[in-house]
């Protein structure tokens, strides 16, 4: 049993974090995702099994795309992902009700956000990795389950959860929740 949140931080002494050369100095703990313990389960079958075996789902897969870009631009990734897989699956930014993007920077997440013009009262609607954590491994799964629940919380159709990964990756998926 835990008995603190190995994520929460102080104001006092998070512009002071170091983070070495590599990054600029407007990096800071504060607006950097921490790395935290998680974990988050999936369960995957199609949509004819569930109905089959009278399984009750939560919701379907509309579309995914997976890619690469320059590795120092690692975070910028989900922006090229979501805008491909969004023009795949016929559906624009403004059919989308909710967004989870993986905020490892907080100036990352605004970047590719601005750029596809996704709005701030869409985006991390329960909080980012910045606020819940980084939990490195399951992060794609927190991401999702995040995005779930929050679109059923708030009676929401269509979600899309995006993130990148080191070395320039970057993965998202659409889902339309169970009617």
């Amino acid at each position: 049993m835990s008995e603190a949140d190995s994520g929460s931080r102080e104001a006092d002494g998070m512009s002071e974090a170091d983070f070495g050369e590599k990054h600029s100095p407007t990096v800071t703990a504060g607006n950097a995702s921490g790395i935290n313990d998680g974990a988050a389960a999936l369960v995957l079958m199609s949509k004819d099994y569930a109905i089959t075996h009278g399984i009750d789902y939560l919701a379907e897969i509309v579309g995914f795309a997976e890619g690469g870009i320059s590795p120092d631009l690692m975070g910028y990734a989900p922006k090229h992902v979501m805008e491909r897989m969004l023009k795949n699956t016929g559906y624009t930014v403004e059919n989308i009700d909710l967004f989870e993007i993986n905020e490892a920077f907080a100036a990352q997440s605004i970047a590719v956000c601005q750029q596809l013009n996704i709005s701030e009262s869409k985006l991390n609607v329960r909080g980012g990795a910045i606020a819940l954590g980084h939990p490195l491994g399951a992060s794609g799964a927190r991401i999702l389950t995040t995005l779930l629940y929050a679109l059923k919380d708030n009676h929401m159709q269509n979600g899309v959860a995006a993130l990148c990964v080191g070395g320039g990756i970057g993965v998202s998926m659409q889902v339309r929740m169970r009617k």
